[in-house]
């Protein structure tokens, strides 16, 4: 997309194009799809609830935004947000939004996502009540602090810990009270994809990352290893509807398996890109995961 600019060179956007771009859209599967996975497993369970269903998806989404807003705020501070970057424009770093606006807006996202997170610890008790300070934490943590998770390369890890096992498991507990063995397997596909969408964000930035000691997991490991592990969780993500059938859930779950021909299309471009390349691989991921997602949820209900 090409976009007009002022004298100083500042993008010129409204204040929604301004505000949809630190959303940063293409990411939003991470947070929605793991609690609609979730809520598919409570639902086969017979224990689906609309309510804490609708308000675990939207403490998600909330989660997801803040991250990105804070991530803009930090990355600029430290900046890792610099003109040399292929990635899409950063809000912040580009001064289209203040920082102290960024502020402003990230605390009282996080303040609505904790207050709204209160009705899901007054219906499923203490244990959501942790794992939601340990999501805020992490919101915060993941660019921000003194050791920020991002720049540690450890934070595909975190990723598939809470956009996976934590979204998916949390989710359905709010709804059952309470979890399974095969309920934090079925987490792994999202937990996979997750840590997919971010891999492909990192290999674009490695080396504007490695100027400023940003080490992301493919700054540490390098680009053609980052690849390889992008292929690893995508088969991983694949096996997941095969076991929960064999654990006694519906073969229709099988019916995600429809979504194959665009894993391999996203595994054949993340291999023949580089730089801005790459930010289509990275919206083809998130759309990989919501296909891949909702057809594993629709067969489990079937």
């Amino acid at each position: 997309m090409h976009l007009k600019t002022a004298d100083n060179g500042v993008p010129l956007l409204s204040s929604l194009q301004a505000w949809m771009l630190a959303i940063r859209p293409k990411t939003l599967p991470a947070g929605a799809v793991p609690v609609v996975l979730g809520s598919a497993l409570a639902a086969v369970a017979g224990r689906f609830h609309l309510l804490p269903a609708f308000v675990a998806l939207v403490c998600a989404l909330g989660i997801q935004v803040a991250t990105n807003f804070i991530n803009e705020i930090y990355d600029f501070r430290k900046g890792a947000d610099t003109s040399d970057r292929v990635g899409p424009i950063r809000t912040v770093a580009a001064g289209i939004i203040s920082e102290k606006t960024m502020i402003r807006v990230s605390v009282a996202l996080l303040g609505g996502v904790f207050l709204l997170g209160l009705y899901l610890v007054y219906s499923a008790g203490w244990p959501i009540f942790i794992i939601g300070i340990l999501s805020l934490l992490f919101a915060w943590g993941y660019t921000g602090g003194p050791y920020p998770i991002a720049y540690s390369g450890l934070g595909d890890l975190f990723v598939f810990i809470f956009f996976g096992l934590v979204a998916v498991g949390g989710t359905y507990y709010v709804q059952a009270l309470n979890i399974s063995v095969p309920v934090l397997i079925a987490a792994v596909a999202p937990g996979s994809f997750s840590v997919n969408i971010l891999l492909v964000n990192n290999i674009r930035d490695i080396a504007t990352d490695r100027k400023v000691g940003k080490m992301t997991l493919p700054a540490r490991i390098g680009g053609e290893w980052a690849r390889r592990l992008y292929v690893a969780l995508t088969v991983v993500a694949y096996l997941v509807p095969g076991f929960l059938w064999l654990n006694g859930y519906s073969a229709w779950g099988l019916l995600s398996l429809f979504s194959l021909p665009l894993a391999i299309k996203m595994i054949k471009q993340l291999y023949a890109s580089e730089g801005k390349e790459l930010n289509n691989v990275l919206a083809g991921t998130g759309k990989l995961m919501t296909i891949h997602g909702i057809l594993l949820a629709a067969g489990l209900l079937l």
